[in-house]
This record gives C-alpha cells, structure tokens and sequence, in this order.
C-alpha cells in the first residue's frame, strides 16, 4: 500500500517560515514525480512546486518562485517543502501527491497517489 504523509504545517505569521514534509512509503521513490499541491477555503486545488526524483526536475509555480524551495532525502523516501517569507494568501492546507513514471511539472489530475494534507495558517 503507497501512504504519503505530509508533516509540519502550523500557524506562523506572515514573513515566517515553515518546512513541510512528505513521507512516502510503498513505492519505488525513484519512479515518481512528488509534488505539493494546495487548496485555500473555497478555491481550487493548486500546484505550488514538483520534483522528479530520477531526473531531479524541479518545479515552481510563479506564487512559489523565490520563497518556496523543495527537496528530497531519497534515503528517507522524504520530499520537503522550505517555505520562506510567507504571506496570508498561503494559507490552505497543502497535499503532497506522487505520480508514476513522469517528470516536472505535474497536473493534480495526473497523481497517482495523495496525502490527507497538513494545514497552513498565515496570519497579518
């Protein structure tokens, strides 16, 4: 059974940071494409930044350019997502989903497996 468990979500204010992780276990790590996923109140799902474990493709969307930096410890089946200078705007609560057999950039349509999420609250 593939489980993905996301950790370390909270609340922090804005211009603070927070290090999200993702746990895989149950699958070839180096076969997937990792990617964090976010979803605010009331708003659509969004990729927020992708990594391929194989090739090492990275992924930013233009709202985590800068600010976010993902990574992996393959030897901890671990992807993490190092939020930096952190706005209200990045409150939601973020899912980590894997996808077999594809590189960066991702489309949550196209994951093969999810987290439950674990919520990020920003506040002024």
């Amino acid at each position: 059974e593939v489980l993905l468990v996301e950790s370390g979500g909270g609340l922090v204010q804005a211009g603070g940071s927070l290090r999200l992780s993702c746990a895989a276990s149950g699958l070839n790590f180096d076969d997937y494409a990792i990617g964090w996923f976010r979803q605010a109140p009331e708003k659509e799902r969004e990729g927020v930044s992708c990594i391929s474990i194989s090739d090492r493709k990275i992924y930013y969307d233009d709202s985590a350019q800068g600010r976010f930096t993902i990574s992996s410890d393959n030897a901890k089946n671990t992807v993490y997502l190092q939020m930096n200078s952190l706005k209200p705007e990045d409150t939601a609560v973020y899912y980590c989903a894997a996808a077999y057999g594809v590189t960066c950039p991702v489309r949550d349509y196209g994951m093969d497996h999810w987290g439950k999420g674990t919520p990020v609250t920003v506040s002024s």
